[in-house]
């Protein structure tokens, strides 16, 4: 993936799309976790890319591409939750959400059950395949209390799983 994101930083159109393509599952379900509406998720991701097109000459390093991706990503979702003023209450799940996968779904209603904070740890850890220390990084938290959150959210889990 660095030999794709050098040859992005060079010019290279395809190499950017590509980038994006590889990239797209891990940024729809980030901005799900902020924003939890089909139309917000697609206006997300569409500055997201149009940022991230205009400003990757300014990545200093290739390997953190994904990292620093995904923080224009968080921040686009918390400016559109500025400009619309949406409530992020867990209890306002959108009806809207279509899932592909009836699992996927009831994952995502297990997660409800945890504050938003914790919420978001876990998908970042389990569904975006990050490391502690990039969710520290991407939430701007310190790596221990990532850690300290992701096992307390495993352990209420599985609390809810066993009723």
């Amino acid at each position: 993936m660095e030999a794709l994101v050098t040859a992005a930083k060079n010019g290279d159109k395809e190499a950017f799309v590509q980038l994006i393509r590889i990239n797209k599952q891990s940024m729809y379900k980030a901005a799900w976790v902020y924003l939890r509406n089909e139309q917000d998720i697609a206006d997300a991701l569409q500055n997201t890319i149009l940022s991230c097109y205009e400003k990757i000459q300014g990545l200093r390093e290739v390997k953190y591409f994904k990292t620093w991706l995904m923080r224009i990503l968080i921040n686009e979702c918390k400016d559109i939750l500025r400009q619309k003023n949406h409530d992020t209450e867990l209890d306002n799940f959108s009806e809207g959400v279509h899932c592909e996968n009836l699992d996927l779904c009831e994952w995502k209603q297990l997660l409800l059950c945890l504050d938003e904070v914790s919420r978001k740890i876990v998908e970042l850890y389990y569904f975006d395949e990050f490391s502690v220390k990039e969710i520290g990084n991407l939430l701007e938290m310190n790596s221990n209390t990532v850690s300290t959150k992701l096992s307390r959210a495993r352990a209420k889990l599985k609390k809810v799983i066993r009723r």
